[in-house]
């Protein structure tokens, strides 16, 4: 009996349930728009943020190149805060 079955070669293959729809559980259009909307708002964002870190640096940059000018100047003696000159420590000798 058993060998009659394995030599019919007939396997019961299983049917599909009737209870799932394939468009209830795929996402549609509307996933797509919002897939696609989200997306966008990412890459605006990430622009924006690299716009924004650019002109920190930018910034950072100036800054230390008014301050080095400024260094600068205070060793030469070319302080605009002393408009006489170097100021010597004992006092002005004449």
């Amino acid at each position: 009996m058993i060998a009659n079955l394995l030599l019919r070669g007939e396997t019961p293959s299983p049917t599909p349930t009737p209870g799932v729809d394939p468009n209830s559980v795929t996402p549609g259009v509307i996933g797509f728009i919002a897939i696609v909307v989200v997306a966008l708002i990412v890459v605006l964002l990430i622009l924006d943020m690299v716009r924004r870190v650019r002109r920190v640096n930018y910034r950072a940059q100036i800054n230390e190149q008014l301050d080095a000018e400024e260094r600068e100047r205070r060793e030469n003696g070319d302080d605009p805060q002393h408009p006489d000159g170097p100021q010597r420590p004992d006092g002005p000798q004449g």
